[in-house]
């Protein structure tokens, strides 16, 4: 049995476990070479959680900060998801791993993990969209990828899938409009590129910056409040 009584300030140690369509990434406190193995659409989350806990078998970790390709709401998955296999919503997490585990949407981990200040607005490029807000510490997540674009979705156009099928000329068009509208809508401060493809644009939108997808990393550690510059960090 785990016991949920626990207080969050007695733990140090944190494996972040960062789930895409494509690889699971991990990093544990203290350590500085990220581990990872393939995804895909047969994962279950009873693989994933074996496979996570093989990679790490050698790391020190008392919590998990697992970022999800998906719906998460109030810290549980609601969705499931589009590129892995099914039965992720209502899977016992903190059972699997044998200790507690807060999740977020990846890309809203990411976009933590990017924050400095002010009003920021994090968009994912991989292989679909992830998109999500950060405001003073309290991160929004968004699945801005599944509204309506011309005759398909967002994530067609500016996703793996869209990029595969336009090329990269045509692809960083998309883009581009992607986050003209998106500046228009929200007003940020900041506006952070993220993502496996963000490497591929062929030029920074304008007033953009690159992020580093380490920073999903960064965003875990912070999720559980350990060298956090964002103080009380939640999500919505």
């Amino acid at each position: 049995m785990i016991d949920r009584t626990w207080r969050e300030d007695r733990f140090v140690n944190v494996l972040v476990v960062d789930v895409g369509g494509t690889n699971v990434k991990l990093l544990a406190s203290g350590e500085t070479q990220p581990r990872r193995y393939p995804s895909g659409s047969e994962m279950t989350p009873w693989e994933m959680v074996r496979k996570a806990k093989e990679a790490a078998a050698d790391w020190k970790f008392d919590v998990v900060a697992m970022g999800y390709p998906g719906f998460v709401r109030h810290g549980r998955i609601a969705i499931e998801p589009h590129n892995l296999a099914p039965g992720w919503i209502g899977f016992d997490f903190e059972a699997a791993f044998g200790c507690p585990v807060k999740i977020l949407n990846d890309a809203a981990m990411q976009a933590l993990g990017s924050y400095s200040s002010g009003f920021l607005l994090f968009v994912g490029l991989g292989t679909g969209l992830g998109s999500a807000l950060v405001d003073e510490g309290v991160i929004v997540p968004m699945e801005l990828g599944h509204l309506s674009y011309r005759k398909r979705e967002i994530e067609d156009y500016v996703g793996a899938r869209g990029l595969a099928r336009l090329g990269k000329k045509r692809w960083q068009k998309h883009v581009n409009r992607l986050i003209e509208r998106l500046t228009k809508v929200f007003h940020p401060d900041d506006i952070v590129i993220g993502g496996g493809n963000a490497k591929r644009l062929l030029e920074t939108p304008a007033g953009c910056r690159i992020g580093d997808n380490a920073h999903a990393f960064t965003g875990g550690f912070r999720l559980w409040n350990v060298a956090t510059a964002v103080d009380g960090a939640r999500q919505i």
